[in-house]
């Protein structure tokens, strides 16, 4: 108990604590999660895939300047996939994954927050 005090004491200055020097779980789920449109997008496809024009129809006040960056985004985070449907003209559709579908869970909380707080 004693070291556990002189460890915390060295860690911090003035009383005050340290500064993380690394993100904190919730600050790295919400650089995965976070930032405007992804957890709609990921919402949007929690049924079934859905192509490019009509999920930026569906978010509707997003460009699709914004909806292709975050797919981009949360396609490397391992969220979504891209799947070409055809080449000419380009069509494409977007699918949550199994990774994506587990923050599914989080979104639901979320949810569940804001209608209990009419928020």
């Amino acid at each position: 108990m004693e070291n556990a005090k002189k460890a915390e004491n060295k860690a911090s200055t003035n009383g005050k604590p340290a500064a993380c020097l690394e993100p904190c779980p919730i600050e790295r789920g919400m650089r995965i999660i976070g930032g405007k449109w992804k957890a709609s997008i990921l919402w949007h496809l929690k049924d079934e895939p859905v192509r490019f024009n009509d999920l930026c129809r569906q978010l509707g006040g997003a460009s699709k300047k914004m909806v292709d960056q975050r797919l981009k985004e949360m396609e490397q985070y391992g969220l979504v996939n891209r799947n070409v449907l055809s080449t000419r003209p380009i069509a494409v559709n977007y699918e949550i994954t199994d990774f994506g579908r587990s923050a599914l869970c989080v979104l639901e909380k979320l949810r569940d927050w804001t209608e209990e707080y009419g928020v």
